[in-house]
């Protein structure tokens, strides 16, 4: 191999649907890294040869550079050229594998993104109405906008059904709020997003665990719970679990709506991560239209600043006692913000920046399996993961370890329901996000850190 093609060795085929060369000239170098096809000190071509190699200007070289720069993945040296960054550890920040959120996503300049939505916006409303009161529950227009986003999940449905909120946690609290009273428990996974956990503590409600087993929730131990505490609300995470990644498979998705039907149950389906599944099953709502509310959030998909979340309400049930509960904590959405994430659903935008995102995301989930080693965790889909701990860590003393070296995660107890102590693993968990990382670089190295440290016996634990 000439010394030319050793340089240039790393570097691949554009994509057509890829995004700006320059970002994926970007990508090609930060593949090549958490591969270790290209190391800490190795030497880059000089921007010429890589331009004509690739066939590109070099003005998209040189802003691929820039941009890896940018990102810490390169470092000039004068004269010697271009080379690989070592990896740099802030000690004054955590890497954040704590929060889920959707990473950056792949081949798209969120800025010029931004600033086109935001001027396309600006155009086609009335500024004066981006800056008044509006009603809860989104306009005609931005109803339609969330019956188009749900469409691929449930097929058609009526925008009259439609409810636009600021958040898929103001729509989880509202629901809450309206469909029990004070003292009454929703009943859910034992392993449970915390968000519906803290939302019921502070509106006086009690969350209970229901026994679950390797396809969900056990339709057998829901009835017997619903019993013994008259609840009429249940609910459930189906699609890539948090914080588990477990998914609901059809049939007992159908056993579930058929009982919520014979029992006149009344059914949260919180799916977030539904669009990140390769192969996802019908929702709920699909199977028991009338008692389902069905709650899809953009936080988690898209980008959390959108401050957008959709509820698709059961056929037939009035929007009142909903709107109204959504009304007694938060007023209203952004309406730039709901503008704005209305314009991009309509003109495809939204489209287009989901799946860029999708695509970061699988390729970061198959860097974790790759870097973690864990067979666990090879389907998992989604942006986290639900990690086993060897037998020597408690889930607790690890996160304090791992927060020590600047490495931030989450323990199983943040997730336990009531009454879920003796339907709780004998094994330690932690939950991993994949997205907060700013790079596939830096969660990399992010990954590897954890994987030594769980491998690395807990001091608290040695008798000396």
């Amino acid at each position: 191999m000439s010394r030319n093609d050793s340089l240039l060795a790393w570097t691949r085929t554009f994509a057509d649907n890829g995004g700006p060369r320059y970002l994926q000239i970007v990508d090609f170098i930060e593949q090549a890294i958490s591969d270790e096809r290209l190391k800490a000190g190795d030497r880059l071509p000089p921007q010429r040869l890589l331009a004509e190699h690739l066939g590109v200007d070099l003005t998209t070289v040189t802003r691929s550079y820039t941009e890896a720069r940018r990102r810490n993945l390169l470092e000039a040296r004068g004269p010697a050229g271009t080379f690989i960054a070592s990896p740099r550890v802030d000690l004054t920040q955590l890497v954040d594998l704590s929060m889920n959120i959707p990473p950056p996503p792949a081949g798209v300049d969120l800025d010029d993104l931004l600033r086109q939505g935001v001027s396309q916006v600006l155009i086609h409303s009335d500024v004066d109405l981006l800056m008044t009161y509006h009603l809860g529950g989104g306009s005609s227009t931005d109803r339609a906008a969330g019956a188009a986003w749900l469409a691929p999940m449930l097929g058609t449905v009526d925008e009259g059904r439609v409810l636009a909120c600021p958040g898929a946690q103001s729509a989880l609290a509202a629901l809450v709020l309206s469909q029990t009273r004070p003292g009454e428990a929703v009943l859910a996974e034992p392993l449970s997003y915390p968000g519906l956990l803290s939302a019921a503590v502070q509106l006086g409600r009690q969350v209970v665990a229901v026994e679950s087993d390797a396809d969900g929730m056990r339709p057998d131990a829901l009835e017997m719970m619903v019993k013994k505490h008259k609840a009429r609300l249940v609910y459930l995470n189906p699609t890539l679990q948090n914080p588990t990644t477990h998914t609901m498979p059809p049939v007992r998705r159908t056993e579930m709506a058929a009982l919520a039907q014979r029992l006149d149950l009344r059914i949260i389906e919180d799916d977030p991560y539904w669009l990140f599944s390769a192969a996802a099953p019908k929702p709920l709502a699909y199977y028991a239209p009338r008692q389902v509310f069905y709650v899809s959030t953009l936080s988690k998909c898209l980008l959390p600043g959108l401050r957008t979340a959709y509820v698709a309400m059961p056929e037939g049930m009035p929007q009142e006692d909903v709107l109204g509960a959504l009304r007694s904590f938060v007023l209203m959405s952004t309406p730039l913000m709901t503008a704005l994430t209305t314009q991009w659903i309509h003109d495809g935008t939204a489209a287009a920046l989901q799946e860029g995102i999708r695509t970061e995301a699988w390729a970061r989930q198959e860097l974790a399996h790759r870097t973690l080693g864990d067979s666990a965790l090879a389907n998992a889909g989604g942006i986290h993961l639900w990690k086993a701990l060897p037998a020597h860590w408690s889930a607790a003393d690890f996160v304090q370890k791992a927060r020590m070296e600047g490495l931030d995660v989450v323990a199983e107890d943040a997730f336990r329901t009531a009454g879920v102590d003796g339907m709780a693993s004998r094994q330690a968990h932690i939950r991993i996000s994949l997205g907060r990382a700013r790079s596939r670089f830096e969660l990399v190295n992010a990954l590897r850190r954890l994987n030594e440290l769980a491998h690395r016996r807990n001091q608290r634990q040695v008798v000396v």
